[in-house]
C-alpha cells in the first residue's frame, strides 16, 4: 500500500502536502481502498474559512458517503474541478490527480499535530 513519506496525515484518512501556508488535502489510498469506487465529491466551502476538524465536503462511492474532514485550520482557496468530471481519479491516483482542496493555513501550530508516514502506517496496521 502506497504510503509517500514526504506527506503528513490524519487518523481520519486524510493527505496533507505543505509547501509554505498552502496545504494540499485528499484522502489517502488507504481510505479510498475502504470506500471503494468513488462517484462523486463534493466541497461546497471553497472561500470559507473552517477550523481543523470541521467537515469540509464529502465523498461519495457506490456504497457509502463519507464526511470529509478539515486536517488544518483555514481557508479553502481551491478545489480540484477535475474531479466533478473524473472522481475515480481518487481511486487511481490519490497522491496526485486525486487531490481535493487546497488550504491557506491559519496556524501553523497544529501541523505538528498531523501524523508522519510511519505513525499513519502504525495507525492502519500498514
Amino acid at each position: 500500500m502506497s504510503i509517500p513519506a514526504n506527506l503528513k496525515y490524519t487518523k481520519d484518512h486524510e493527505w496533507v502536502s505543505l509547501e509554505g501556508d498552502i496545504a494540499t488535502v485528499g484522502i489517502t489510498h488507504f481510505a479510498q481502498k475502504e470506500l471503494g469506487d468513488i462517484v462523486y465529491v463534493e466541497v461546497e466551502t471553497l472561500d470559507q474559512t473552517l477550523s481543523k476538524d470541521e467537515v469540509f465536503g464529502t465523498v461519495e462511492a457506490v456504497k457509502t458517503v463519507s464526511d470529509l474532514f478539515l486536517p488544518l485550520s483555514g481557508e479553502i482557496i481551491e478545489f480540484n474541478d477535475a474531479l466533478e468530471s473524473t472522481p475515480e481519479s481518487v481511486n487511481n491516483d490519490p497522491y496526485g490527480a486525486g487531490w481535493m482542496i487546497k488550504v491557506k493555513i491559519s496556524n501553523p501550530s497544529e501541523i505538528e499535530e498531523l501524523l508522519s508516514d510511519e505513525a499513519y502506517k502504525e495507525l492502519i496496521g500498514a
